[in-house]
């Protein structure tokens, strides 16, 4: 039988959804070469960002403290998106790692929803399910690079 999660760790999960993919944006866009592709993180970033801040306040809102995700969490991402673009900075290969992080997030999110469903804030639902499908679409848009 699967967990049951709170309104707040979906919450939570979100945050941390939105600020690992900021990070990974970030860390990735600079070895970026290509003029489209970086157009494209540019808008993922500006989505993120939105979502995170749409969290922020539901947070504040509701007496939730969110946690930005740990410094070393943070060097560990920043090393390997170095380590992997200085082996291979193409377009395909940047695609791929953002679409594969982007797995992952969608992957994890679904989960939490579905374990949230019945306890959580239908606030927090709505959020969830529109970083869900904004990942969605991103996943969608990443694999025509490849």
């Amino acid at each position: 039988m699967a967990d049951i999660k709170s309104g707040n760790e979906l919450l939570a999960e979100i945050y941390r959804n939105t600020h690992y993919a900021l990070q990974s944006i970030s860390d990735i866009m600079p070895e970026t070469e290509d003029a489209e592709l970086c157009e494209e993180l540019k808008k993922m970033h500006d989505g993120y960002e939105l979502i995170s801040g749409k969290a922020a306040i539901l947070a504040k809102d509701q007496g939730v403290e969110l946690k930005e995700p740990s410094p070393v969490k943070k060097a560990m991402m920043w090393g390997s998106v170095k380590l992997s673009t200085l082996k291979d900075n193409t377009r395909a290969h940047i695609a791929e790692m953002l679409t594969q992080g982007t797995v992952m997030g969608i992957t994890a999110l679904a989960r939490s929803i579905g374990d949230s469903k019945d306890c959580a804030d239908e606030k927090v639902l709505a959020l969830a399910q529109e970083l869900l499908d904004m990942e969605q679409k991103y996943e969608k848009k990443l694999k025509t690079y490849l």
